[in-house]
């Protein structure tokens, strides 16, 4: 501590930064087959390689897997003939990363896909190696991956609790450790994806009148965005089969309250007043959904549709359907309906950068400033809007500004300024909040700047300025570009 300033002490590794691309992860030539060879090839040829899986080029840069469990469960399980060619077998492209993606997101796709391998491609779409599951061990996210194992094998809702408490203090390690915010965050969405998925299946399996694969469920907010900090809320939403009946929906929604209630046990947050599967208004049929979301298109301003578009464009399912064809079939469309894309443009530049009060803090007079409503929100918003009006499906708010880089409304380089005070002001963020909580006082998303070091508060408010210029010109451009043109 330094006085009375909030800071975090730095702990690194004699390597720090090793393992952070998937290349680093690499350590053995990757065992590639062919379409055409017997099942009974491909098992000999992993047994010659001393590994579980084989490679399948399916053309187009497109590569399927065979693996040894698939061997087990499709051939040896159901008696079908060895001899007969893994083409028979191995019908469907799986997921790919390319080269120098960072282990994190290598990780999230191979564990979003549940899948125990994935192949890694140079720029030419050839295959140069596979990532397994245990080469993340090592890498910085290893300890999340260990904890979000832990949660998922939890036999009690006291073992669900006791783990997940420990999120924090992972989440403050690696902070200490000096490794990447987007990465710290993305490890800890994927552990709270575990935690929720772990206590519906602990309460579903306490009600068997309630079918599991009847409902899909949403991550909203900051954790679907996968940029959750230690004040983030839980929030969701549920999407239920059309033959899910009113009655069904309400015992459904009591058993999602057992699981807020399991929540916030384990230290995570649950806003009763928020959106969250157990109220009535994130919880409806698939039918619902789409003819509520139709409803805020054709009127965005009646019943907070503006609200509840700019949720569910956030949303991410996390158990059930993958697709949610009922209520993203409506979004992929939005752009179709520029009423409601002027509007969200409107919605995303009303909350402006605040500049103001930061004169007295930068006069050393102290103040406060959320650094959450007043900063991230307004730069979250452009980020959502931004990524809709190039038809982008992209989620977090660094890769939503990468992909609107270059259109009308957001040129390259203020797209690459937004991205750096995206993860400067996360960095102090996350920072703030970890040093709260290491002095056990409440952590919060207003900070006390004179509490900041000089560099952080100059960091700051250059990112606010830096945020607010931007809304300027959008605003100055949307006065006189057509909403077509805007993307």
């Amino acid at each position: 501590m330094h006085g009375d300033k909030l800071v975090v002490a730095r702990r690194r590794d004699p390597r720090p930064g090793e393992h952070a691309t998937v290349d680093d992860l690499i350590v053995t030539a990757p065992v590639v087959g062919t379409a055409s060879m017997t099942i009974r090839d491909a098992a000999a040829l992993m047994t010659e390689h001393g590994h579980d899986y084989v490679v399948i080029p399916l053309g187009d840069s497109r590569y399927g897997l065979l693996t040894d469990a698939d061997i087990r469960a499709r051939v040896v399980a159901d008696g079908r003939d060895p001899a007969m060619a893994v083409g028979d077998i191995v019908t469907t492209a799986c997921p790919t990363v390319q080269r120098e993606t960072p282990a994190v997101d290598a990780l999230t796709e191979m564990l979003e896909h549940e899948r125990t391998v994935l192949p890694v491609l140079d720029g030419a779409g050839v295959v140069v190696g596979v990532v397994a599951a245990a080469d993340f061990v090592a890498a910085p996210s290893g300890p999340g991956m260990a904890l979000r194992g832990q949660v998922s094998r939890a036999a009690t809702i006291e073992d669900l609790q006791a783990r997940t408490r420990r999120v924090p203090y992972l989440v403050a390690d690696l902070l200490r450790r000096g490794e990447p915010v987007d990465e710290i965050t993305s490890v800890a969405s994927l552990i709270h994806d575990a935690v929720v998925r772990r206590a519906l299946e602990i309460v579903l399996g306490r009600h068997p009148e309630l079918d599991p694969d009847a409902v899909t469920w949403l991550s909203l907010g900051s954790n679907a965005r996968r940029e959750p900090v230690l004040t983030s809320d839980v929030d969701s939403a549920v999407s239920f089969d059309d033959s899910v009946t009113d009655d069904q929906i309400a015992a459904y929604r009591s058993a999602f309250a057992e699981v807020d209630d399991i929540l916030r046990g384990a230290g995570m947050a649950i806003d009763t007043n928020g959106a969250i599967a157990s109220m009535p208004l994130f919880a409806r049929t698939h039918t619902q959904w789409r003819s509520a979301a139709q409803a805020w298109i054709d009127a965005p301003l009646d019943n907070k549709g503006m609200i509840f578009t700019s949720l569910l464009l956030d949303a991410r399912p996390i158990w059930g359907d993958p697709g949610l064809s009922a209520v993203g079939e409506v979004f992929a469309d939005l752009r179709m309906h520029p009423g409601t894309k002027a509007l969200l443009l409107q919605e995303s530049l009303a909350h402006k950068a605040r500049l103001r009060s930061m004169r007295d803090v930068l006069t050393g007079r102290g103040g406060t400033f959320d650094i959450k409503q007043d900063a991230l929100t307004p730069l979250v918003n452009i980020a959502r809007w931004a990524a809709l009006s190039v038809e982008s499906s992209a989620l977090d708010t660094r890769s939503r500004l990468r992909a609107a880089a270059g259109s009308p409304m957001l040129p390259d380089d203020h797209a690459g300024t937004l991205i750096e005070v995206f993860d400067v002001l996360q960095r102090v963020r996350l920072g703030y909040q970890v040093a709260q909580f290491d002095r056990g006082e409440p952590v919060s998303d207003e900070l006390t700047m004179k509490r900041l070091s000089p560099l952080d508060r100059s960091l700051v408010a250059q990112a606010v300025r830096e945020i607010a210029g931007v809304q300027r010109r959008m605003t100055n451009l949307s006065n006189y570009l057509p909403i077509t043109e805007q993307g």
